[in-house]
């Protein structure tokens, strides 16, 4: 185990959800803003790559530019008891996840994929609650109410009437649960290991999961525009390699649910991001509900009254170090 990995006791059940320090909120802020990027970006690049192949592009160019930084940093591999958390996390999310989500949005519009993924979150707090010990905060569960909402009604907003379908909507709901489920994987691993190790070896283990999707990827290199392919390379770098990177070392010194919370901006980012890039216009209704998703990560983020902060520091270590967590 390095000598910084972090080594936290449990939070009490039902600690206070308060900021963890700028750094982690704004890494949690740069993954928001990359993610809600990836969405214009995969319906560029989704008309002429499959999903099974626009994943495993994604997932070949994150590795490499992953493996360089690590070897750069000379990171070496994680310890024996973090594999089960990045491998799970690894296959589900860089794996299943994407998969799953690019074939669901050919199936259904991206209105109704937006409300069945907006589930995930809902599933992360209940999940980190109850595995992970760390409670259920009436400020979290509030805020993710209203994100959830919020999501619901940019869905409406933007979804086309007939284009819902069974397979399509069981996709959906499978992306959401590997996601919930891999956050809190990936909330073990990082207990072990650095951000970088698990988001590093997570995607190659998601890399390895998609190679029946090889041949796919090949054939549709060789006759999609470069603009198309370039969109490929961009998903890779900054939407899975730099933004699980920053996820990874927010999710190290912020509870899981909180995080999953926080995911609620997306929604409104993409909307403002499709309206500027894609020029697609949006109804009043899709900002409102925008307005509404981030009301909730504000409701979620605020200090309740009592306790400035509860910690789970351990003996010597101090608040900001990977090694302390503050709750």
């Amino acid at each position: 185990m390095r000598p910084d990995a972090m080594q936290p006791g449990r939070p009490d059940r039902g600690a206070a959800v308060i900021g963890t320090g700028r750094l982690p909120l704004a890494a949690a802020g740069v993954t928001v803003v990359l993610w809600a990027s990836s969405f214009v970006a995969i319906r560029s690049a989704g008309q002429y790559f499959s999903p099974g192949a626009l994943a495993l592009g994604r997932l070949l160019t994150g590795a490499v530019v992953l493996g360089l930084v690590s070897l750069g940093r000379r990171e070496g591999f994680p310890p024996r008891a973090a594999w089960p958390g990045i491998t799970a996390s690894g296959v589900l999310w860089f794996g299943v996840y994407m998969v799953a989500l690019n074939w669901g949005e050919r199936e259904v519009d991206a209105g109704t994929a937006s409300m069945i993924t907006s589930t995930g979150p809902v599933l992360i707090a209940l999940l980190s609650g109850w595995l992970l010990n760390e409670g259920f905060p009436a400020r979290l569960l509030a805020g993710i109410a209203v994100s959830f909402g919020g999501a619901v009604v940019v869905g409406l907003a933007t979804s086309s009437a007939g284009r819902a379908s069974l397979l399509g909507i069981l996709l959906c709901l499978l992306a959401a649960v590997s996601y919930a489920a891999s956050a809190v994987g990936q909330k073990l691993a990082l207990r072990h290991a650095s951000p970088l190790q698990v988001t590093t070896f997570g995607c190659a283990a998601g890399a390895v999961a998609c190679l029946p999707f090889a041949g796919q990827l090949a054939s549709q290199l060789a006759t999609a525009p470069w603009p198309t392919s370039l969109s490929v390379a961009y998903l890779g770098v900054f939407p899975t390699a730099v933004a699980f990177t920053a996820w990874a070392y927010a999710l190290a010194r912020t509870p899981a649910g909180a995080m999953g919370a926080i995911v609620y901006a997306i929604p409104a980012l993409t909307v403002l991001m499709s309206w500027g890039i894609l020029g697609e216009v949006p109804r009043w209704t899709a900002l409102s509900g925008g307005a509404l998703c981030l009301a909730g990560v504000a409701i979620s983020r605020r200090r309740g009254p009592g306790p400035a902060r509860r910690s789970s520091c351990g003996p010597g270590a101090r608040p900001g170090r990977r090694d302390c967590l503050l709750w």
